[in-house]
């Protein structure tokens, strides 16, 4: 589905992100883990077409993802960033409608469209905020109207920036489970994310950077150990096994 070979950013001098090698396939649960400034966001921007690669090649079904029309690419993957800020006075309806926009070639939304804006809402527990201004949700009601935007469009890849933040956690739960549901249908999900257990619990598949650089990647049993961790965070981990098998993640308190 998507193939990245050699991908490299670079800005004003400095690269943000170097040498990325992936293929991911459909239906996959893909977690982008490391420091602030590792390059999660910036690589995420790349894989969604905003950003055009300094070095190598980002390829979407066979084809560079820089031959898509924008509106074909629209269809195909849903970006959710990570700064969100709409300060006009739309609805929350009216946001989610947003992502119904690639597939109305400029007319007004039909029932249909707006029968998938309110089905997504509903999956996300906020059909209730349908009425309400987008402005005065709080920072969680507004992140579940965002990804029930991104829900809306339809995609075969969506591509997810933090979309747990401001997340209490039976949302940041339920959201995570919607992404396990939305791969089991044979779509793929990556988002970048800070919460190690979250990223451990839910992704089939884990890319660890710094500095722009992989470090590592493969499933959370074979990423999530005390060495990898410790030199990617610069601070020790203890880890335990959870119950249901996972890694479970714990920076050792006693080491700053």
């Amino acid at each position: 589905m998507l193939e990245l070979e050699n991908v490299g950013y670079k800005v004003n001098g400095k690269w943000l992100v170097r040498n990325i090698n992936l293929s991911i396939k459909n239906g996959a649960f893909w977690g982008f883990i490391g420091p602030n400034g590792a390059g999660k966001s910036t690589l995420l921007r790349l894989i969604s077409g905003e950003l055009k690669p300094t070095s190598g090649e980002i390829r979407f079904f066979g084809k560079p993802i820089d031959s898509y029309q924008s509106t074909e690419l629209a269809r195909l993957r849903a970006y959710l960033q990570q700064q969100r800020d709409v300060n006009f006075p739309f609805t929350s309806l009216e946001i989610v409608l947003f992502g119904r926009y690639p597939y109305l070639n400029g007319t007004k939304e039909a029932d249909a469209d707006i029968g998938i804006a309110r089905k997504s809402l509903k999956r996300v527990e906020a059909d209730m905020f349908e009425n309400r201004l987008y402005p005065t949700l709080s920072g969680g009601e507004a992140g579940r109207i965002d990804i029930a935007r991104i829900l809306a469009q339809a995609p075969g890849l969506f591509l997810l920036d933090e979309p747990t933040n401001h997340l209490d956690p039976k949302h940041q739960v339920q959201i995570l489970n919607l992404c396990k549901m939305i791969c089991e249908q044979g779509k793929t999900v990556i988002t970048a994310i800070h919460d190690l257990n979250l990223a451990s619990m839910y992704a089939d598949q884990i890319l660890m950077l710094k500095n722009g650089i992989s470090i590592t990647h493969g499933p959370p049993k074979e990423v999530f150990n005390k060495n990898m961790l410790t030199n990617t965070y610069d601070i020790s981990f203890n880890i335990l096994k959870h119950p249901d098998g996972y890694p479970w993640v714990m920076p050792n308190l006693n080491c700053l």
